[in-house]
């Protein structure tokens, strides 16, 4: 006789509040079944490690009747008595499992999967009616718990032959006020897909009958179609094999399949950490970057499995944004999830297993760059990017773990060379770090700027891409030499000697280099002898703040366009110009005012900035042109 019973928490309105607020997704009713099921059967399974008699060929069937709108979940584990099934289902949030863990804690082969008591009531989202029987592995009496989700349930003694647990779910109605599809999850297809998505690591096989067709010899005759009891799931996950056991192809493979990819993985980082923190982490370093690496609408993140049961699939907490181009999973009997099992819980353990993440691929891609220099220079190019961006990012905290990985070319090599690499190679009397900006390699040895260097013959860091002068002012120096601008402040190139001469020779030449500077109108701040030109007759440089190479980057972005450059005008006094110049302010002021603007701009063309007025400039050029040929008339 059926026993009537009420549930001992909040009743109905608690359980509304599991089956349609916790879960995200519907599907993963399905997910949750599958995970007490496996539950269930490994606490037979370590039961059977000494009593040989509970030992049984331990499986999950799963089975459909679309005409009666039923899915059956049946396991073959330890089954409940009728009082635990008042404990575990009557009583919401109340869970068998965990209390069965505390006790087994030295246990190293038993996984349990469920924390919690309410994964069972996922099923009220998809059902109107659940149907339970079971029959607990120390009893001969079976039972039947029955409930429509409401505030009641009812519990019956049955006959049931063998011992296990079987959940009958009567899948409702399609809902198409609410556009609720549930006819669905009667669908072969919908049920494999669901288990390939969330339970295919489960240790032990899910098994359905699928349709299969057999094709006749006669073309003339339609194939025959079957039922084949099929096992769904691949049991055994890839990461939790020895690394030793695992071949190219293998790891190729599933991060083809697992992460929609054509190509195979540029590395592969498969880890397993044991200790106050166990996980299993397998990650990929993809050879192309997605389309959308750098949009706001990548997401990046890992996949988040708890002992081989899928969780979520991009957790964006277990790796930082310098690394968002590595793909994966972690796995992690030890993540402590929240009540719905999707997402993780903001703990220290989180934490602990994010660093431990990033500073296994960190140490990986080092020992890349060491031992395997033409892959690493291949990942450069595609992501370094993206280690700039950190070293800027959050004021510089993270440059001391992203600095060695950052490679430049230089004026010397058209190989990548990393900041080590420049420092070990420096000359003996260089003092700093030479950097220049500029589009490329040319451009860049072209500028007049380039001249004592040359001479010296220092290397300078070749800075081609936007970030590297956010990044190098924040990083400041890099193994206690400081970065220096080419085209920015003082270089300290000359001896004293020539330095104090050309100290004599500025305040000697006061007043023309003011009339050059008052013939620009405030453009420059002011105008200088050269200590930097040796060839070049002019040159423009940064003075303190923003370099002329930010002003660029930053006049592209429609929030900071008023950022300016001090500008400095730099005249070489070793050059014939510097000659023709003073003469030219001795004879005639307003040819000298030309003379002027046309030199600022052609050292701003030099720099590769904007003309303030092009044709102001193109109508000097030409009167200068004339004057020219009138001289010569």
């Amino acid at each position: 006789m059926a026993k009537t019973k009420q549930f001992k928490t909040e009743s109905k309105q608690l359980l509304e509040l599991m089956t349609h607020s916790i879960y995200t997704h519907k599907e993963i009713f399905l997910r949750e079944l599958i995970s007490n099921a496996s539950d269930a059967i490994d606490k037979r399974h370590f039961m059977a490690l000494t009593d040989t008699d509970k030992a049984a060929d331990y499986e999950i069937i799963i089975e459909r009747d679309e005409d009666n709108r039923t899915l059956t979940i049946r396991d073959n584990g330890i089954g409940l008595t009728e009082e635990e099934l008042i404990n575990n289902l009557g009583t919401i949030a109340k869970s068998g499992t965990k209390e069965f863990k505390e006790k087994l804690k030295e246990a190293k082969d038993l996984e349990i999967i469920g924390q919690f008591g309410v994964g069972f009531y996922s099923s009220f989202m998809v059902a109107d009616k659940v149907v339970v029987k079971t029959r607990s592995i120390d009893s001969d009496q079976g039972y039947k718990w029955v409930s429509k989700g409401t505030s009641r349930y009812t519990i019956s003694e049955i006959d049931k032959d063998e011992v296990g647990t079987e959940i009958t779910l009567h899948i409702r109605e399609n809902d198409e006020e609410n556009e609720e599809n549930y006819d669905e999850f009667l669908k072969e297809f919908k049920i494999k897909n669901l288990v390939k998505k969330y339970s295919d690591y489960v240790r032990y096989p899910i098994k359905m009958e699928v349709t299969k067709y057999d094709t006749p010899e006669d073309e003339d005759k339609d194939p025959v179609e079957y039922k084949e009891l099929e096992t769904l799931n691949s049991m055994v996950p890839l990461w939790r094999k020895n690394k030793s056991e695992i071949t190219d192809e293998e790891y190729a493979e599933f991060y083809k399949h697992q992460f929609n990819d054509y190509e195979d993985p540029m590395k592969v980082i498969h880890t397993k950490v044991e200790g106050l923190t166990q996980y299993t982490s397998l990650l990929f370093i993809p050879k192309k970057a997605p389309f959308d690496l750098y949009s706001d609408k990548y997401e990046k993140g890992l996949q988040l499995y708890s002992k081989g049961v899928f969780i979520m699939d991009k957790n964006k907490d277990l790796i930082p944004d310098y690394f968002r181009f590595v793909k994966g999973l972690v796995d992690s009997a030890d993540l402590n999830l929240n009540i719905s099992r999707e997402t993780l819980q903001q703990d220290r353990l989180v934490k602990t297993i994010a660093k431990s993440v990033e500073t296994k691929i960190k140490t990986e891609l080092e020992r890349m760059m060491k031992n395997d220099r033409e892959t690493y220079n291949e990942l450069y190019d595609i992501y370094g990017v993206n280690f700039k961006y950190g070293i800027y990012d959050g004021f510089g905290m993270n440059k001391e773990k992203l600095q060695d990985l950052v490679m430049f070319k230089t004026t010397k090599s058209d190989d990548y060379v990393s900041l080590k690499e420049y420092v070990n190679n420096m000359k003996d009397d260089q003092k700093v770090i030479y950097y220049a900006s500029g589009k490329n390699k040319e451009s860049i040895l072209s500028l007049p700027q380039m001249d004592l260097i040359k001479e010296k013959d220092y290397e300078v860091l070749l800075f081609t891409d936007d970030i590297d002068q956010f990044m190098v002012n924040v990083m400041q120096k890099y193994d206690e030499y400081e970065f220096k601008s080419i085209n920015q402040g003082d270089l300290d190139l000359i001896d004293k000697k020539e330095e104090k001469k050309l100290k004599k020779l500025n305040k000697e030449k006061e007043d023309f280099l003011n009339a050059i500077s008052e013939s620009l109108g405030g453009k420059v701040k002011e105008v200088v002898l050269s200590k930097r030109l040796k060839d070049s007759p002019v040159c423009l440089v940064s003075g303190e703040g923003i370099s002329m190479e930010m002003e660029k980057v930053l006049k592209n972005l429609p929030s900071n366009n008023e950022a300016k450059a001090t500008q400095i005008l730099e005249i070489n006094p070793n050059h014939e110009l510097f000659t023709t110049l003073e003469q030219v302010y001795e004879s005639d002021k307003d040819s000298m005012n030309k003379y002027a603007k046309i030199l600022y701009n052609q050292a701003l063309l030099i720099e590769g900035m904007p003309l303030d007025n092009p044709v102001e400039f193109s109508n000097l050029m030409v009167d200068l042109m004339v004057d020219a040929n009138k001289k010569e008339s």
